[in-house]
């Protein structure tokens, strides 16, 4: 392996380790902003998750050791996603052909295991939770799809790192950009479990999609769950700052890294405006948001066939 590919693989895990933490920070400190206080320091939510490692997990007496393990599920899951999405352009740790399948079944499986944890404790509240977060889902995977597939048909890659990378040098590009972006905010929101799909902040059950899944996690297992959380919010950032990076990872690689970091902090910024500004939307017009994203995404994979054609 080359050096600038080290440097880039070392990179990407170390942006997928980090920048969840920062990430956190930055949108807390834009709300904070927004409301006229000074806010919680940028590494804060690390603070928080090194107070719950050490803290004595209490679990409900009807639990099965598939409650205990469902944290992990989703955490490792979440990490695997990660090292699949590109955060440069066209590079990834784990990149091969059609690998956005696995990246889909793998956020599939984190998603599968959260549910299949609120519901193991026999709670009403949380099985509520997993009912709604099953029925969002069937509208944000293929938003997904189809916006990754409006990347391949535009460049003719197979693998999700090399469409999204080399996405910026097809005709389509110009066109399709915006609502490409748009697609990826909604999906992190909806995946973050971020404003106006869900709120982290929450304390209403009857409003609540993934804050009730994690009600009777406490200690370890809910450092994992909040981590994980924050580690889907980055990776959808990191999907925008691949798609509008315009430098060259393997050519200028440094150069890569820096904007790369750089977008997602103005993705964690613009998360904090929506948050401050926007109201969380009624349950019943949840699904329609996210159809939106589906539709949109729809529109461009549409248009994306039509330019290929007409060039």
């Amino acid at each position: 392996m080359s050096a600038p590919l080290v440097m880039l693989s070392l990179a990407h895990v170390a942006v997928v380790l980090a920048m969840p933490i920062l990430m956190v920070g930055i949108v807390n400190r834009t709300k904070s902003w927004w409301a006229g206080r000074r806010g919680p320091k940028l590494a804060q939510s690390l603070w928080d998750l090194l107070r719950l490692l050490r803290k004595q997990p209490v679990t409900s007496s009807v639990a099965t050791p598939l409650f205990l393990a469902g944290a992990w599920v989703v955490l490792v899951a979440s990490l695997l996603a990660a090292l699949i999405a590109p955060v440069f352009g066209a590079f990834a740790p784990l990149q091969f052909g059609h690998d956005f399948i696995l990246l889909a079944y793998t956020l599939g499986l984190a998603r599968i295991f959260m549910m299949l944890s609120a519901m193991d404790v026999g709670s009403s509240f949380e099985g509520m939770g997993a009912a709604r977060e099953a029925s969002f889902t069937a509208f944000i995977e293929p938003a997904l799809f189809l916006l990754v597939g409006t990347a391949a048909l535009a460049t003719g890659q197979t693998s999700l790192a090399a469409a999204i990378g080399q996405w910026q040098n097809t005709a389509a590009f110009a066109w399709l950009v915006v609502p490409a972006v748009l697609v990826l905010f909604v999906l992190l929101q909806a995946e973050a479990a971020r404003v106006p799909v869900d709120d982290p902040l929450t304390h209403l059950e009857l409003t609540m999609i993934h804050e009730v899944m994690v009600l009777d996690h406490s200690g370890p297992e809910l450092a994992a769950m909040q981590y994980a959380a924050a580690v889907k919010m980055n990776l959808y950032a990191g999907l925008v700052a691949a798609l509008l990076n315009p430098f060259d990872a393997h050519a200028q690689p440094l150069a890569a890294i820096a904007a790369s970091i750089g977008l997602m902090a103005v993705v964690a910024v613009a998360v904090g405006c929506v948050e401050s500004l926007v109201a969380r939307l009624r349950m019943r017009h949840v699904p329609r948001y996210l159809m939106l994203a589906s539709a949109l995404a729809a529109l461009g994979l549409g248009a994306a066939g039509w330019i290929s054609g007409a060039a």
